[in-house]
C-alpha cells in the first residue's frame, strides 16, 4: 500500500512538471504590430489563454478559456514557422501561465525580438531582460484600477513601455496624476491610448497636446486595417 502510495505521488508530481513545462494557447499567427513603439511591425503573436481580470473594454474576451495546451517546443516550432524576427506573447493575461516565463527566454535564446504584453495585474519581476514588457496600468473606466501591481514600477526597464487605455476625460486626469507623480516618463515610454468607440482619437490627441504631456498616443492599427478579425 506505502509503495502504491509514493508511485501516485510520483505520478502526480511528474504530471504537475508536466503542466508547467506546456502553456495553453489560444492562437499563434503574423500580423502587423498595432500598438506599442512597435506599432507597423511585421510580428508573429503568441496567444496565450486565460485571464484573471475582466475590463470592461476587453476585446479579446474569447481567450478567457479554451485553447491548446502545447509544449514550449511545439509553440517554438510554430513560431519559426511562421517566419518573422519579431515576436509578441500575448493573452488573455500571458504571465497567469507559469510556463510563460520559460516561453519568453526561449524565444530570446532563439534569436527572436521579443516582446510581453501584460496586464499589469500579476507580477513581472525575474522576466529575462532581453524581453520588453508592454504593461498596463489599468484606469478607473477598465473596472479593474484595484488589480494594478503598483510594485511592478520598481521592476520596469528603460525600453519596456507602459499603457494606459482610457474610456473618458476623468480616466485621462487619472492617468495625468499618476504617471506625473510616480515620474513615469523618466522610466521608461509610457503610452496613452484611446478606448475604441468611446474616446474619440482626435480629442485624446488634442489633450495631449493641450497639456504638453511627454507621452505617445497610440490607436490599435489592426483594428484600423481588419476591424475586429482574429488572427489579424
Amino acid at each position: 500500500m506505502a509503495k502504491m502510495g509514493l508511485d501516485r505521488q510520483e505520478a502526480l508530481l511528474g504530471k504537475a512538471e508536466d503542466e508547467a513545462a506546456t502553456l495553453r494557447i489560444t492562437e499563434c499567427f503574423a500580423s502587423i504590430q498595432g500598438e506599442s513603439t512597435r506599432a507597423g511591425v511585421p510580428t508573429t503573436f503568441v496567444r496565450l489563454t486565460g485571464c484573471p481580470l475582466r475590463c470592461r473594454w476587453c476585446d479579446t474576451a474569447y481567450a478567457f478559456s479554451g485553447g491548446t495546451r502545447q509544449s514550449i517546443d511545439e509553440v517554438l516550432e510554430t513560431v519559426r514557422l511562421l517566419g518573422l524576427p519579431t515576436v509578441c506573447v500575448t493573452g488573455g493575461e500571458p504571465l497567469a501561465q507559469p510556463a510563460c516565463r520559460q516561453l519568453l527566454t526561449r524565444l530570446a535564446d532563439g534569436g527572436f525580438s521579443v516582446s510581453l504584453e501584460t496586464s499589469g495585474a500579476v507580477s513581472i519581476a525575474g522576466i529575462d531582460p532581453r524581453v520588453v514588457v508592454v504593461m498596463d496600468l489599468k484606469a478607473p473606466g477598465s473596472g479593474e484600477v484595484e488589480r494594478n501591481c503598483w510594485a511592478n514600477l520598481a521592476h520596469l526597464k528603460p525600453q519596456d513601455e507602459i499603457k494606459i487605455v482610457l474610456a473618458d476625460r476623468a480616466d485621462y486626469e487619472w492617468a495625468v496624476a499618476v504617471v506625473r507623480n510616480e515620474r513615469l516618463f523618466e522610466r521608461c515610454t509610457v503610452l496613452f491610448s484611446p478606448v475604441a468607440r468611446e474616446l474619440p482619437p482626435a480629442e485624446l490627441a488634442e489633450w495631449i497636446v493641450a497639456d504638453r504631456l511627454p507621452v505617445r498616443f497610440q490607436m490599435q492599427w489592426h483594428k484600423v486595417l481588419w476591424g475586429e478579425a482574429r488572427g489579424r
